[in-house]
């Protein structure tokens, strides 16, 4: 039998479930820009914040 430390080895989570743990358990909010789920009026809102608190993004910056 072999043990492993946690966060070692075993099933690794999607991007998705640990933006929502993140939510739910520490009320992170994790988004991404041009999330398709979004409408207009909320990616433009989400814009609007991060701009407001961590100031613009720097010009031809596209998501990997």
């Amino acid at each position: 039998m072999r043990w492993t430390p946690r966060g070692y080895g075993g099933e690794r989570h999607s991007a998705d479930r640990i933006k929502q743990q993140g939510w739910r358990e520490l009320g992170v909010l994790a988004v991404t820009i041009d999330d398709e789920r979004l409408t207009w009026p909320e990616r433009e809102m989400i814009r609007q914040l991060g701009e407001k608190l961590y100031g613009r993004r720097k010009p031809g910056k596209v998501r990997p």
